[in-house]
């Protein structure tokens, strides 16, 4: 059996190489990719296509000279033709998503567009009920801002920023504190609330609603796909146990 892999004084034949995949969880990986290469084989590029797929991988990398390409394959460990294929893969696979799921991006966007929208919100948290209704008090007296009280007061890592906290997407707080922006308006506070072994108040300071933008539209392809994939892995790949060798 010969030598597939050397590493420092250890070598691995092709026999040794299977129940190692296995053992570090690399067989799923390496059959993703069998799936995605399967599906993308027919896709076609133009010459312009590969061009402008080059340029904007060395700009994203600051490449700018021959010496500096060579360079940088050097430290990646690859050839000119690992690199190639890396790109040209990269291409047919957007393209793949595209023309599979591009007509689909709408529809699939508002279905989850309440999901998306993302919220600015600030947050005093404290185990005591007593104190909890003391600050909301003062902050409907306008005696103290929230940020200031927040900082004061509040128990988790946001009394750092003074009790604010985002844009992150709705369904990101706990699913109570969600639930109750998702009925607030901009400047309003709910009064103490208690949310497991905390009692919160929340005041909402920003809606932003989600919008299907390039980055956004981008996302929703890259969502479709993977719920693809993983379908695609689930029905047609089968882990078999590593034979026993004596």
């Amino acid at each position: 059996m010969s030598v597939v892999l050397e590493i420092g004084e250890r070598v691995y034949t092709s026999e040794d190489l299977i129940p190692l995949l296995s053992e570090y969880q690399i067989l799923p990986k390496l059959a993703q990719e069998i799936i995605i290469d399967e599906a993308i084989a027919k896709v076609e590029c133009s010459p312009e296509e590969k061009t402008l797929v080059h340029n904007q991988f060395y700009q994203q990398h600051q490449l700018i000279t021959e010496e500096q390409v060579q360079s940088w394959l050097q430290q990646q460990g690859m050839t000119e033709q690992q690199l190639e294929k890396m790109l040209l893969k990269k291409l047919r696979l957007d393209k793949f998503k595209e023309s599979t799921w591009g007509d689909e991006v709408e529809s699939y966007f508002a279905q989850r567009k309440t999901q998306l929208d993302r919220v600015v919100y600030s947050l005093i948290r404290t185990n005591k009920a007593e104190i909890a209704q003391e600050l909301y008090f003062r902050i409907q007296e306008k005696e103290n801002s929230f940020r200031e009280l927040a900082m004061e007061y509040s128990q988790g890592s946001e009394a750092q920023t003074g009790g604010l906290i985002g844009p992150v997407e709705i369904n990101a707080p706990h699913p109570k504190i969600a639930q109750l922006l998702s009925t607030m308006k901009p400047g309003q506070i709910v009064p103490p609330t208690r949310i497991g072994e905390w009692i919160v108040i929340i005041r909402l300071e920003n809606y932003l609603s989600a919008e299907l933008d390039a980055s956004m539209r981008q996302r929703m392809l890259d969502s479709m796909f993977k719920e693809w994939l993983n379908g695609e892995i689930s029905q047609k790949v089968s882990f078999l146990p590593s034979p026993v060798t004596s």
